[in-house]
């Protein structure tokens, strides 16, 4: 008996140690779907949930909001502030720079990437998707080497245009959360931009030089962010230690660029209007001014300050008038005190008994007649 209870405690047990992992792997594997702008579910990658899930920075933006403007700007990967995107040009072990990371993770399928328009604008529509079948077509367009066609394409380490692609032109959105009743700036979307330079030698003049810009693809910055919050990033030349990711360097806006566009209502880009350098910067300038004095007058420190302004005119108004009213007080305070001074000196005076002199009062008594 004693056996059967050892053999069936035994059964138990390898029972329960066969189902939990089978329970566990259910629950960690299956992955959230993902929807595309046309309602369609798209496969999404459980190490994308899995870093969205332990790297939660970005915070979605709320769809009801009481403003918003819209702002492009061109970031130069050679200056000092975005140079951490840039460098190392060529991969050198496990360190890559942005487009690198970026440009791995478009062959293997786990990001999508969409069109680069003409008007520049971006939509991340399921038409305007480039499907693996067609990767190596955008990939002749740019005269990128490759090997394979169709889903299988490999570009070899050194075919990548890394040191090529020297601007990356992002889109930010600069709202105000009433929710938490803060101003926000928020990267929605990435596009590198390759730089391809050439020396204008060829047509005649030896020391001119130029570059074309070719903008590649755009990129939906939440389609990407999970795998920047893995990705680490040294943010400065005095500390060499890797402390931030790249998804922190956008989420914390350390990056600086020149504003190229607005969402206007004509559709415009600033190059349309602005026909000089000089007009460029000063229009540049105008948009960042108007951004900054937004967010510096959200709780109304003008308001407060022209409030304060007039509430000390009138204080001012308030002391010149008042000596003229403490005069006119203290006039009727003195007629006031001079009527009750005459009052109770009448009636001391009616109460006390006359006395002539220093001598004694004299008492008289009347004889009563028989």
């Amino acid at each position: 008996m004693k056996r059967y209870l050892i053999i069936f405690l035994g059964l138990a047990l390898a029972a329960g140690v066969s189902a939990q992992p089978a329970k566990r792997r259910n629950t960690t594997s299956t992955s959230p779907q993902r929807t595309t702008d046309n309602g369609k579910k798209a496969a999404t990658s459980p190490s994308a949930d899995r870093a969205a899930l332990m790297f939660p920075t970005n915070d979605d933006m709320p769809e009801e909001l009481v403003w918003r403007r819209d702002i492009y700007r061109q970031l130069d990967l050679t200056k000092d502030a975005n140079a951490p995107l840039y460098y190392p040009t060529e991969p050198r072990g496990k360190e890559q720079n942005l487009f690198t990371y970026i440009f791995r993770l478009m062959l293997s399928g786990r990001v999508p990437v969409y069109e680069y328009k003409i008007d520049g604008n971006e939509s991340f529509e399921e038409a305007n998707r480039i499907q693996q079948a067609n990767m190596g077509d955008l990939l002749d367009r740019y005269h990128i080497n490759y090997e394979g066609d169709g889903s299988r394409i490999t570009v070899l380490p050194v075919d990548i245009p890394s040191a090529l692609v020297k601007r990356f032109d992002v889109k930010e959105e600069c709202y105000f959360d009433q929710r938490s009743a803060t101003y926000r700036r928020r990267v929605t979307a990435l596009c590198p931009v390759l730089m391809d330079e050439f020396s204008a030698g060829d047509f005649g003049d030896e020391t001119a030089a130029a570059a074309t810009s070719y903008p590649l693809f755009w990129v939906k910055y939440d389609d990407v962010a999970p795998y920047l919050s893995r990705m680490p990033l040294m943010a400065s030349n005095l500390n060499n230690v890797t402390n931030m990711t790249v998804d922190d360097y956008f989420t914390l806006n350390r990056y600086e660029g020149k504003i190229y566009k607005t969402n206007n209502l004509q559709g415009r880009v600033l190059a349309n209007y602005c026909k000089t350098d000089s007009a460029m910067k000063k229009e540049q300038a105008r948009i960042e001014k108007e951004l900054a004095d937004f967010e510096a007058h959200i709780w109304a420190p003008v308001f407060v300050a022209d409030t304060m302004a007039a509430n000390a005119a009138t204080a001012d108004s308030l002391l010149a008038a008042v000596p003229e009213k403490k005069s006119a007080v203290a006039r009727r305070s003195k007629s006031t005190d001079n009527k009750e001074s005459r009052r109770s000196k009448s009636s001391s005076s009616a109460k006390k008994p006359k006395s002539s002199g220093s001598s004694a009062p004299r008492v008289s008594a009347r004889r009563q007649r028989r």
